[in-house]
């Protein structure tokens, strides 16, 4: 498992989440780290551990929340209720404040908890 330093306690938008996913861990780190960097954010720590949970510790400016929200979705995870309720409450924020915060920097510390798929599904015929 990765060690890494919290976000600093300073920074008013440090989010931490957790998530699940039943997307293949490998894959997941990935896209999302694909993702992140096509809206123009920075992957500061990424990683899986042998039991499928996938971290990431990612910042981006917050102009850029709505494409960042959008991607994590896009992405096959299933964020948290309160990972809901803290994102939209940064978009709105932000989409109120624009002017003023747009360029300021939003750090998310990402858990997900990757299903494992190695059981057989049954194969259902219609």
């Amino acid at each position: 498992m990765l060690h890494r330093d919290p976000p600093p306690a300073t920074m008013p938008w440090a989010l931490e989440m957790k998530a699940i996913s039943q997307v293949d861990p490998s894959r997941l780190v990935g896209t999302l780290t694909g993702a992140i960097l096509g809206c123009g954010g920075w992957v500061l720590s990424r990683g899986a551990s042998d039991t499928g949970t996938v971290s990431m510790l990612f910042e981006f400016e917050r102009q850029a929340c709505v494409d960042i929200y959008s991607v994590l979705i896009a992405a096959g995870i299933e964020l948290s209720q309160s990972g809901h309720l803290r994102f939209t409450e940064l978009c709105q924020c932000t989409r109120n404040l624009r002017s003023v915060c747009g360029a300021e920097i939003a750090s998310v510390d990402l858990e997900i908890q990757t299903i494992a798929s190695t059981a057989a599904s049954p194969h259902v015929s219609c």
